[in-house]
């Protein structure tokens, strides 16, 4: 299996070293570093890695901005905020740009590691409290007077093309579970649960697991 491949923005040079450090260590394959967005976006277009680990607060644009420039340049890159800042509004701009998930810079490197795993293999990643406030915007937003309704006011029914396992999985996504938890419940293995979730992105073409969640609680798949 090839190593999953990353790139670490964060303007503090010792910092950015050490977590580039520490990738490589535990078996990561370090495509690039940088300390400026701009920079990050062009170098990410030629790397090309699977996870840009992002710090929130860069010199020249904001994180937000870098995360709309990565997802222009690669679509299917996954970004995860590894930030000084867990402020409510941070984790929300962050997320609603396109963010897989958010760690505060306090999290134990153990805990770090696993996260980058986790997001490689689609998984939405908070820092403990962040994920209940992540949800619960996505909930307060699908409840808003945008959202689409039918004829009746019933929200709109989920995709026909979904099948009836790739729904079930859904619904579980929406509230909030990790593969893991998908695969305890239903019984299948963490690699079935991940075929499921890739499965229903491309259906619905959508990029990550936050936008599938937000998909499903507009369509009311949390209740």
């Amino acid at each position: 299996m090839n190593p999953i491949r990353v790139m670490v923005v964060d303007d503090h040079p010792m910092w950015r070293e050490g977590v580039a450090r520490d990738l490589t260590e535990a078996g990561f394959l370090v495509v690039a570093t940088s300390g400026e967005g701009r920079q990050a976006i062009r170098v990410a277009a030629a790397a090309r890695p699977d996870v840009v680990v992002l710090d929130l607060q860069l010199p020249d644009i904001s994180g937000v901005e870098v995360i709309l420039g990565l997802r222009a340049a690669l679509p299917a890159v996954r970004v995860l905020m590894l930030s000084a800042s867990g402020e409510q509004q941070s984790v929300l701009d962050a997320v609603k740009a396109g963010a897989t998930g958010y760690l505060v810079k306090s999290t134990a490197p153990a805990e770090f590691l696993e996260a980058v795993h986790r997001t490689a293999a689609g998984d939405a990643v908070f820092t403990p409290g962040l994920a209940g406030l992540v949800l619960g915007e996505y909930r307060r937003l699908a409840a808003g007077p945008g959202r689409e309704t039918g004829p009746a006011g019933a929200a709109e029914p989920p995709t026909p093309q979904l099948t009836e396992r790739e729904t079930e999985v859904l619904r579980l996504v929406a509230k909030g579970m990790s593969y893991k938890q998908i695969a305890q419940r239903l019984g299948l293995s963490h690699r079935t649960v991940q075929n499921h979730v890739q499965n229903t992105l491309g259906k619905l073409q959508l990029h990550n697991r936050v936008e599938l969640t937000r998909y499903a609680i507009e369509r009311g798949l949390d209740d």
